[in-house]
């Protein structure tokens, strides 16, 4: 379908790639993965036929149709939402347009008998079976279903384009992809613009998607319920794997414990045979075998471990000043932009320590809510903060406010003040900002260092109450890691906008939806609320159809069997995974006794001076036996874990 074969692109001094090849799939979902600036973007763009490599080529098949989303960039239409989403089906709607001139031309003509009276038929019956096999009976309606899934009102389809955000923009041209039904789509972080709710619709939609997926993404559930396939770019490679993200972590660690293990044996093999040269080198008796060993390290295949990119933001919150009970407290508070309503008579307090999910449909008042808590928006209503409250506040376009101009090292310099102006340099260093990179201006920085300088600016002084708006937009998943075990530390009080279903996983306690210009809580984490929400619907199916309960109860039922199911095949693989581990270390134990003998073997004077030396050529072959069935045992415990792995799939 495509293959990409020997390609090589490099930045300065520094490889992206280097002669990286491999083929795409018709039915392959797969998720691009990597450090930010390993070049996953770039990848989708040589692919897409945006920017060139330096050497190697990308073949796909004639008339094939790509779909690319990037990260930002889109160009602002003029048009509604409705008919810009439409002009995507701009092939099918020429067919229309080819039919209604065939057919007005068709009733103004008389000469039936005439051939070109038949080609006229001819011609409206191919239209009229191409129109219908692209979809052309139901465009408007496919247009419109596009549009909710990805979040949009009705209300909204009438609107022009450039009144919405950028956010919104990018969703029009998802929308576009999608009804374009390209033959591979390429996305770029999409769910850096979606909701929770629209996140699952596109879930959906892509599962049951006819052609080829790419997508960069750091969401690991949306990784994980999409993909089929993972590729990691690290070091100018690529390794690839056919299993969605978690299975492929698990496998890229087993992959450099065996890497390194082969490497560590390799390396004691090497330093035997060196020690073993320069021991008899000048020995005349040995000068044939010394020869030998010089030439087998000569051939010697030499393993070389990836180079791997450790660095991680070490981020530790000062201790915050210790505030009253209630934190903040809200009574009838409303907001307007102009006649729109945003939030309306909304009611809630959040007591000292509690961290709390913001979550719901863009606009419905998540983010505004958050700048008026910031004490950034005006509001109707009653609002209070509590004794002692010290806000932390970072925006979900922080980074864009900061001065371009600055360098790194100026936005952290000014902001600055006490004893914190001594650990400037450290706190840079703990964002991945070292040596010359403090110098760089702001507007060079890309958006995931724009994302951490913020993030670092925001950090300068002790609050109690952290107030994050999308925080993890543009971070990878090593600092959002790093971020969330920081935050799983901060005592004082959290709250959260993020549609990022695993950062939010154990971090939170209590959920605020967004709906309807109202706010509901819900006690729990984010599946919490989530699993919450499934068994609102199916109570909504159950006030309209009868025999819904029983088949409830069935479906409950069946749900508890395949759970115990699940949890009695999980326990077999542990245990299974327990006896391989067991069975390595034994291997290991065995090698190395196996390695201590060979040493001594090596001793020119072994067989004369030792006394134990037919005993320690006996213990020599059994260990070699020995080893030889542990590896069948191993080898067998693998195969029964592989089949155990295709009947759990």
């Amino acid at each position: 379908m495509i293959a990409v074969n020997n390609l090589t692109i490099s930045f300065g001094s520094r490889y992206l790639f280097k002669s990286v090849s491999f083929n795409i799939n018709p039915d392959d979902r797969i998720g691009l993965v990597g450090r930010n600036g390993t070049g996953k973007s770039t990848l989708l763009k040589l692919i897409a036929k945006i920017e060139q490599s330096d050497s190697g080529q990308i073949s796909m098949p004639k008339d094939f149709l790509v779909g690319y989303l990037p990260q930002e960039g889109i160009v602002e239409s003029p048009l509604t939402v409705f008919d810009e989403t439409m002009s995507a089906l701009e092939h099918i709607l020429k067919i229309k347009d080819e039919i209604e001139n065939l057919t007005a031309e068709i009733e103004t003509r008389t000469d039936y008998e005439t051939q070109e009276y038949l080609d006229l038929i001819h011609n409206l019956s191919l239209a009229n079976d191409k129109f219908k096999i692209l979809g052309g009976h139901s465009i408007e309606a496919d247009v419109e279903k596009v549009l909710l899934g990805l979040g949009f009102e009705r209300s909204e389809f009438d609107k022009f384009c450039n009144e919405f955000s950028g956010g919104w923009q990018m969703r029009i041209e998802l929308a576009k992809i999608l009804l374009r039904k390209p033959d591979i789509i390429l996305l770029d972080e999409p769910t850096n613009h979606l909701d929770i709710e629209s996140i699952q619709w596109l879930e959906n939609y892509l599962k049951n998607y006819p052609g080829a997926i790419v997508l960069v993404s750091h969401d690991r559930n949306f990784l994980n319920t999409v993909t089929n396939r993972t590729i990691e770019i690290a070091s100018g490679k690529i390794f690839d794997f056919s299993v969605a993200f978690n299975e492929f972590e698990k496998l890229r660690d087993e992959q450099r414990e065996h890497e390194l293990n082969a490497f560590k044996n390799q390396q004691r093999q090497i330093r035997q045979t060196e020690r073993f040269i320069e021991r008899f080198r000048y020995k005349s008796t040995l000068a044939s075998r010394v020869q030998s060993r010089i030439k087998q390290l000569e051939k010697l295949d030499r393993i070389e471990l990836e180079d791997t990119d450790d660095s991680v933001i070490e981020l530790k919150f000062p201790e915050p000043p210790r505030a009253g009970r209630i934190i903040c407290e809200a009574k009838d508070l409303s907001k307007s932009y102009g006649v729109h309503l945003v939030l309306s008579r909304i009611n809630f307090a959040i007591e000292r320590g509690e961290k709390i999910a913001f979550v719901g449909k863009n606009g419905e008042g998540k983010s505004t809510l958050s700048r008026i808590i910031a004490g950034y928006e005006e509001y109707d209503g009653d609002f209070s903060l509590g004794y002692n409250v010290k806000i932390g506040y970072y925006a979900q376009h922080q980074a864009e406010l900061l001065n371009a101009n600055d360098t790194v090292f100026d936005v952290i310099d000014s902001t600055a003040t006490g004893e914190m102006r001594k650990h400037i340099r450290t706190l840079l260093g703990a964002f991945l900002f070292s040596g010359d990179d403090v110098y760089k201006k702001v507007k060079v920085l890309s958006g995931g260092e724009k994302s951490r300088l913020a993030l670092a600016k925001m950090l300068l002084e002790p609050v109690n109450f952290l107030i994050l708006d999308e925080p993890t937009n543009h971070l990878d998943m090593i600092a959002k890691d790093v971020l969330k075990n920081a935050l799983l530390e901060f005592p004082g009080t959290i709250v959260l906008v993020s549609h990022d279903r695993d950062f939010l996983d154990g971090l939170t306690e209590k959920t605020y939806h967004f709906k309807n210009r109202g706010i509901r809580e819900y006690l729990g984490g984010i599946y919490d609320f989530l699993a919450k929400q499934e068994m609102e619907h199916l109570q909504e199916l159950e006030k309209k159809a009868i025999g819904t309960s029983t088949n409830k109860n069935k479906s409950t039922g069946k749900a508890k069997l395949e759970r115990e199911e699940q949890k009695r095949r999980q326990r077999e693989a542990n245990k299974l995974k327990k006896k391989i581990a067991a069975c390595e270390d034994e291997i290991a134990a065995i090698e190395n006794e196996i390695g201590e003998l060979e040493n001594q073997f090596a001793a020119p004077d072994f067989f004369k001076a030792n006394e134990n030396a037919t005993e320690k050529q006996s213990r020599f072959e059994e260990l070699k036996s020995l080893l030889e069935s542990k590896m069948q045992e191993w080898e067998t415990l693998h195969l029964e874990q592989e089949e155990q792995n295709h009947e759990n799939n």
